[in-house]
């Protein structure tokens, strides 16, 4: 691999960049580096895939997750006799689930299931890796979003659905749910927000997204400055994006109901 240096790519500029200033030549020089000099620009757009795949799959299972979590939890916490014993334990297991998973931190369980349980190997398993372990953690965030939103909603909805005919599944789903979800709309917003700068911890299990890509250009550059400013200004615009798409969405969500 030929090594690009300045004064090689000076005496092939045109010249409206030699008529400027040094500084800002060697700004034009980085940013040549980064994303020209040998099509550099697809490290960018193939992590950029990685994350938007990471980012829609552990959603996915998290919301999955999460709301199998908060109807186990508020159906044991709404029952006015005791709760059976498997409920009873079902709880038990969702409560230590929630403690452990949004108790430690979300890189010390990518080391664990990267490199103790799961130990992936080829970039499809690695990615999976990814998607399972945020997908598991985020589960935890969206179990106590959606038992909120499920315990917001008055009592006598549940019991206006039973005096129908409906059962307590059929009332939580055709009734419950859908008011719970509009609660809590902009809750699971941010999780999607906080999820999608989360994956970019996924480098410490050597996963190829658009952190990594970063850090693969500084490698091969040995200058920092751009490479870091556009992987942040690429998050940045990917935020702004899902934040107008989620007031969209509310502002839609609210419209139907009046």
């Amino acid at each position: 691999m030929t090594v690009l240096t300045f004064a090689n790519w000076i005496t092939e500029a045109p010249n409206w960049i030699l008529s400027l200033p040094k500084w800002l030549q060697q700004i034009f020089f980085q940013l040549y580096q980064v994303f020209v000099y040998e099509n550099r620009w697809q490290f960018f757009t193939d992590g950029l895939l990685t994350t938007f795949i990471v980012t829609i799959g552990a959603l996915i299972i998290g919301i999955v997750i999460g709301i199998i979590v908060a109807l186990i939890r508020t159906t044991h916490d709404s029952m006015s006799n005791k709760p059976n014993f498997i409920l009873r334990i079902l709880n038990v297991l969702c409560k230590i689930y929630v403690t452990v998973l949004r108790g430690t931190p979300l890189m010390v369980q990518l080391l664990i299931m990267g490199f103790v349980i799961m130990v992936p190997k080829g970039s499809v398993q690695t990615t999976f890796c990814a998607i399972l372990t945020l997908g598991i953690n985020s589960g935890a965030y969206v179990a106590e979003i959606a038992r909120s939103g499920i315990m917001s909603i008055n009592t006598g909805q549940m019991e206006a659905g039973r005096s129908l005919g409906l059962n307590y599944t059929q009332s939580m789903w055709h009734i419950i749910l859908p008011q719970a979800l509009k609660n809590i709309l902009p809750a699971l917003g941010n999780e999607l927000i906080a999820l999608l700068k989360e994956t970019s911890l996924v480098t410490v299990i050597a996963l190829q997204d658009v952190t990594k890509a970063a850090q693969v250009i500084v490698s091969k550059t040995y200058t920092a400055v751009i490479p870091y400013i556009s992987l942040a200004a690429i998050y940045l615009v990917l935020v702004m994006i899902l934040t107008k798409l989620l007031a969209l969405l509310e502002g839609r969500m609210r419209k139907s109901e009046r």
